[in-house]
């Protein structure tokens, strides 16, 4: 006869059996059974944040790193609306992803008790798979899915809500063994149709990164890109799709790519695009590569047979996993020509992505340069969402996957989370968060998280005092009319020592070298607070451009 176990101890079993090392939480006293479970799993390192949005952005960021879904926990009403970007930003990232909530009691539902949320209708538009769990006994069987709806096809978040009283219950179950996602080769007859277009083609071009992406996946396709030499661009904040030392690296789009890439991909005849959704960011809105693409081959190689064909007119559809596809065509027989273009786009990209001094008193051109000759090669870096960010998608440059972590979905306050997640994962890496001042205050409570799990890890807070982004759609659309976007800020350096972090103010371009040294030397979290003049407010624009521009047109 199986042992009676309170549903608490079973769910925490069947995470255990799943490979669940690491759970992401603020703790509530709707899950106090699964509290007491984890008391006794040192399988499970248990780290609680400060607030869930931190949460959901830690363990989105975890799945991002291991392909394996990371595992979020957090209570009802308030702790679940504020995971809810967390969900958002995996779904929209395709990262596996499970979000685990302790719900009301089975006997009070549908009363609109204390912080009740009906969450099989909130979060169905933004998961993959939400369900709520109202037996003990079938535990293990919504664990055992959650993890395989999580990895199979285009990866992403499910959510599961767990009565108080169901994890309370002494019951029996049977536990499930761990699920692997079921691999989905490439067609040889799919990919011998790709290698004759390929020998047809005058100018293709891939665009690489996204659903499944690995680093199997990285380094066969790149060992076939660079045969072949084929140019290789990488969708929007998935730079680390390849290395960007490849011989046939392109660079990256999304938003402010560099205009020769852009031309190369509007001119290809060919469109090999291997993991991306080609999403509206990736895209430009949709007109880098349109929809109907007239005069262009689109090859679309992705895990998920239902976003082949969704948006794009697909001419040739491929359903595989990443890794499968990239080893098959790297180990591709038949012979393939080769392109002089690989070589002529990486050339483009090197002269794109090498900075030239600005007249600002602290140029961050000259930050990001400082930083690829200082920091090791496979540094993980880490951001959200503002105008700085450009600066770092257009000069860094990133070694082996994974060494990305930002969220294309645009959220705020991302950096932070995704580097605890980062230097608890990979505690042997440099990790850095670059984060904006509006940025950075999203989530910057967490600081109180990394110092008290003893992560490693550099943040730099670039602090122009604005909400930036927002401030350049501003100045092209109401030139001078400064309205809510304005910051006043604390010193951020002396917040990270309140914490219990090393931190230090940078007001100059000659600065930064220097403190950036004293910070590899320090230990633990290391905070460099650089204050910027908004009036620089792009890598590429000044306000003062922006308003020129507005007043002729």
């Amino acid at each position: 006869m199986a042992d009676l176990r309170s549903g608490g101890r079973i769910l925490i079993d069947n995470l255990v059996a799943q490979g669940c090392e690491r759970i992401f939480s603020v703790p509530g006293e709707s899950f106090l059974p699964v509290l007491d479970a984890l008391l006794d799993t040192p399988q499970i390192e248990f780290v609680i944040c400060r607030q869930e949005g931190g949460v959901g952005y830690a363990a989105e960021a975890d799945g991002k790193l291991t392909g394996r879904p990371g595992v979020a926990f957090v209570t009802r009403g308030p702790g679940a609306t504020n995971a809810a970007i967390g969900v958002h930003a995996a779904m929209q990232d395709s990262t596996p992803m499970i979000l685990l909530i302790g719900d009301v009691g089975r006997d009070v539902r549908d009363r609109e008790v204390f912080q009740e949320v009906d969450f099989v209708a909130m979060f169905r538009p933004l998961a993959k798979w939400v369900a709520r769990i109202d037996d003990a006994r079938r535990i293990p069987e919504y664990i055992a899915r959650a993890y395989s709806t999580a990895t199979a096809g285009r990866p992403g978040p499910v959510v599961l809500a767990l009565p108080e009283d169901v994890l309370s219950d002494e019951v029996e179950a049977i536990d499930r063994p761990q699920v692997k996602p079921p691999v989905q080769p490439a067609c040889a007859m799919a990919t011998m149709t790709l290698m004759g277009l390929l020998n047809d083609a005058a100018a293709p071009v891939a665009i690489v990164g996204g659903a499944g992406w690995d680093a199997a996946a990285a380094h066969h396709f790149t060992e076939f890109a660079e045969r072949i030499g084929l140019p290789v661009a990488t969708a929007f904040r998935r730079q680390d799709a390849i290395p960007s030392s490849s011989a046939v690296y392109a660079g990256n789009l999304g938003y402010g790519p560099n205009p020769k890439l852009v031309e190369r991909i509007k001119q290809a005849d060919l469109l090999l695009v291997v993991g991306p959704r080609l999403g509206e960011a990736t895209t430009d809105g949709y007109t880098i590569v349109t929809p109907e693409h007239p005069g262009q081959i689109l090859v679309h190689v992705h895990p998920d047979p239902n976003e082949l064909g969704s948006v794009y007119r697909t001419d040739l559809p491929i359903c595989a996993d990443m890794r499968e596809f990239a080893e098959l065509v790297a180990g591709w027989d038949d012979e393939v020509i080769s392109f002089s273009s690989g070589a002529e786009a990486r050339r483009e990209w090197l002269e794109w992505s090498t900075p030239q001094p600005k007249e600002t008193k602290l140029d961050l051109g000259m930050v990001v340069l400082a930083m690829r000759e200082m920091l090791p090669a496979d540094t993980i870096q880490c951001s959200g969402a503002g105008a700085f960010s450009g600066w770092f998608h257009r000069y860094w440059r990133h070694g082996p996957f994974p060494s990305q972590l930002a969220p294309t979905n645009g959220t705020m306050g991302y950096g932070l989370p995704a580097a605890i997640a980062a230097a608890l994962r990979f505690p042997e890496r440099m990790v850095v968060a670059t984060t904006g001042d509006g940025d950075f205050l999203m989530t910057g409570q967490e600081l109180a998280t990394a110092v008290q799990y003893g992560a490693e890890l550099i943040v730099l807070v670039i602090d122009n005092g604005s909400y930036g982004t927002v401030r350049m759609h501003q100045e092209r659309e109401y030139p001078e009319r400064v309205s809510g976007t304005e910051l006043r800020n604390p010193d951020f350096a002396a917040l990270a020592r309140a914490y219990g972090a090393w931190g230090e103010t940078v007001l100059t371009t000659e600065e930064f070298a220097p403190a950036l040294e004293r910070a590899k030397a320090e230990r633990g979290v290391r905070l460099l607070h650089l204050k910027t003049d908004v009036e620089m407010i792009a890598h590429g624009t000044t306000i003062t451009q922006i308003r020129n521009r507005a007043r002729k047109s």
